[in-house]
């Protein structure tokens, strides 16, 4: 489905699934410093993270892909603190669409036993 080669960022401040084309693309160029018809695919989250938004320019005009998943939220993959937008690989996204744990859970560390 996601185009081989394609950049994919993904904002990871919550916004408000409510707006659209034109909303959108200000995020881009003013959040991501990024050109929304540039060809990248731009991720969005809304604050419960479960739904998503991805916009997109396809050479004739914007597209936006919207998904709500039934239950259950998006798990966004870990960043260092303070960012605010992150880099994706396409496999990734894919992995992200499909529900996918991005981050598998860190085991607690096992206590060393003294005899």
């Amino acid at each position: 489905m996601i185009p081989h080669g394609v950049e994919v960022f993904i904002g990871l401040e919550p916004i408000d699934l409510r707006w659209g084309f034109d909303r959108l693309a200000g995020i881009v160029a003013d959040r991501l410093t990024r050109e929304a018809r540039s060809g990248a695919l731009f991720v969005f989250f809304g604050k419960r993270r479960e739904a998503l938004k991805v916009l997109f320019f396809d050479g004739t005009g914007l597209c936006l892909f919207y998904k709500r998943l039934d239950r259950g939220t998006f798990r966004l993959p870990l960043a260092p603190e303070g960012t605010t937008t992150l880099a994706i690989e396409e496999r990734v996204l894919d992995d992200l669409l499909d529900g996918v744990d991005l981050d598998p859970p860190v085991s607690p560390r096992r206590r060393a036993t003294t005899h």
